[in-house]
């Protein structure tokens, strides 16, 4: 790579890495964890095998932030109507209440394994949250979740390395209905509806982006953020299935009798700062889904964030256990994908729309392959588990 091209990359980088990241927020490294305690490397192919719809789908959003230098909600509005962006992202904003909750709650858990309760984690956690999306730039916010990132991958590597490798069964397949829960599950951590909104918006702003490496940085960030769930379901092989993951002290005793003193240590950080990025990338992204749906003035999402996110962090206070509904959650966004997912393919293949940039031959046909196996591939598991 020439160095002006590696000029362009840097300064291009950040919403694609960002929001992938993001992708590996608590509710995913949970289902991960799962994973990992109920077949050790068994699931580690469907891993894998998810980064290409990954890829492709997330490139798509980055491409139209890009060619039109606006968000996703606000590009709906303007070729369909304000009724059509509400339907694809009100229901979004409405489901990520629930995942606020998750977020807080994997902070909550976090936080409690090092000795922090939540009477004290969840305000703080809401006040620093609104400090960094409210009073700092974009600019800013990206290098502070650059920051995190590095902070999360650090700790899980180290989770990794505690662990140490194991012999196990790298390929597993099975009938039952928690083998397909969990591959639901992970379907559904794999492109959440929140993703395509943030990348197109946080590329739009950002500016100035050239269209390889939005494509270079997400096909990173993919492998990244797969590769993520890989270890962590490999720094959690041989927990016990039955391990109540969102018990502090029962996840401090499990990881230490596997991995050693420092291993609870090491995936609470890594829970904190994957739970603390994604809930402001959610917020960001539920926020400017709803401000760009209804055509309100752009300040108007500061509001929508703050009362969004203020009733979430009460709930790990007074009800310290809501994660089965988190899990629950990565089946419901295959759902609530379906919407934005079929007008981004459309709008990003609208020449009129994207110009040179429209989506022609094999990436047209890629896309809407990979929609749909993200999408077909959770109503399967979901019928499988009636």
């Amino acid at each position: 790579m020439s160095s002006g091209r590696l000029r362009e990359f840097v300064q291009g980088f950040g919403p694609a890495w960002i929001v992938m990241i993001a992708d590996v927020d608590a509710p995913s490294v949970l289902t991960a964890a799962a994973v990992g305690a109920t077949y050790s490397y068994g699931l580690i192919w469907f891993f894998l095998l998810l980064i290409p719809p990954l890829f492709i789908i997330q490139e798509a959003s980055g491409r139209i932030g890009i060619a039109t230098g606006k968000g996703l909600g606000e590009v709906i509005r303007e070729n369909y109507s304000r009724k059509v962006s509400a339907i694809a992202g009100v229901p979004m904003a409405v489901v990520d209440v629930v995942s606020y909750v998750a977020e807080f709650t994997g902070i909550a858990i976090g936080l409690d394994v090092v000795g922090v309760p939540p009477i004290v984690s969840m305000p703080l956690a809401y006040l620093v949250n609104l400090a960094i999306v409210l009073k700092r730039g974009m600019a800013t916010i990206e290098r502070i979740l650059l920051g995190i990132s590095a902070i999360l991958i650090v700790s899980y590597a180290g989770s990794l390395i505690a662990r140490g490798l194991i012999k196990s069964q790298a390929f597993y397949v099975s009938s039952t209905p928690q083998y397909f829960f969990l591959l639901a599950a992970s379907v559904g951590a794999v492109v959440m509806p929140f993703m395509l909104f943030y990348q197109a918006s946080a590329t739009a702003k950002k500016g100035s982006v050239r269209l390889w490496a939005m494509r270079t940085e997400t096909l990173v960030g993919a492998v990244a953020s797969e590769m993520g769930m890989v270890v962590i379901a490999m720094a959690t092989a041989g927990l016990a299935p039955s391990l109540q993951l969102s018990d502090p002290k029962a996840l401090a005793a499990g990881l230490s009798s596997i991995a050693g003193a420092y291993a609870p240590y090491l995936f609470a950080v890594g829970l904190v700062a994957a739970a603390f990025t994604a809930l402001v990338v959610i917020s960001l992204a539920s926020s400017w889904a709803m401000v760009d749906a209804f055509g309100w003035k752009k300040r108007g999402f500061y509001w929508v964030y703050a009362i969004e996110t203020l009733p979430a962090a009460v709930v790990p206070i007074l009800y310290p256990d809501p994660l089965n509904l988190a899990l629950n959650l990565m089946v419901v966004f295959v759902f609530i994908l379906i919407g934005p997912g079929v007008l981004l393919g459309l709008l990003a293949q609208n020449q009129r729309i994207m110009g040179v940039m429209a989506s022609r031959g094999a990436w047209r046909v890629a896309y809407w392959v990979c929609l749909a196996f993200v999408i077909s591939f959770g109503v399967i598991a979901v019928f499988a588990l009636l």
